[in-house]
């Protein structure tokens, strides 16, 4: 990861961080304290304002950016209960191919592999849906499957393939 760093005169210091994709994460740390985050979609873009945030709010967000109370697992190393499986949530955009069909009709378990272990749409949840559970935009699906398998259902979600 690169971090960029300048002085920014009678207002303190600003850092820029390239996240991927040429977007970058602006902070200006402001000599009382107060931090000003900006979102940079590439380094000749202009920014644009997210939110503010006090000296003690930046505290804060750091100790839970910085993984303080909570360690994600290593899923590459971890040792985990499903094997090689692992859960994901993942939204149905507007746009998929598969919205409006049922997960019979949009064969996800015979085309990736994975399976659709629950669905939330809105304050509902449909745990272990059978084959003539809809899929719609909006809905968040619960699904296992290998990595290979995720990914398989990521390209049937988002191309139909």
């Amino acid at each position: 990861m690169v971090i960029y760093e300048a002085e920014v005169p009678g207002v303190g210091k600003r850092y820029e961080i390239e996240t991927g994709n040429d977007e970058r994460l602006v902070v200006i740390v402001h000599h009382d304290g107060k931090r000003q985050i900006f979102r940079r979609d590439g380094p000749d873009a202009d920014a644009e304002k997210l939110f503010d945030l006090s000296s003690k709010q930046a505290r804060e967000a750091a100790t839970v950016l910085e993984g303080a109370d909570f360690q994600p697992l290593d899923l590459e190393t971890a040792d985990v209960p499903l094997g090689d499986a692992i859960m994901e949530w993942v939204e149905v955009p507007e746009e998929s191919p598969i919205a409006g069909q049922t997960l019979r009709d949009a064969q996800v378990g015979e085309r990736t592999g994975a399976t659709v272990a629950a669905i939330q749409r809105d304050d509902e949840t449909l745990a272990s849906p059978n084959a003539e559970a809809a899929i719609t935009p909006g809905d968040i699906l619960v699904v296992i499957g290998s990595r290979t398998e995720q990914q398989a259902f990521q390209s049937l979600l988002e191309t139909g393939q």
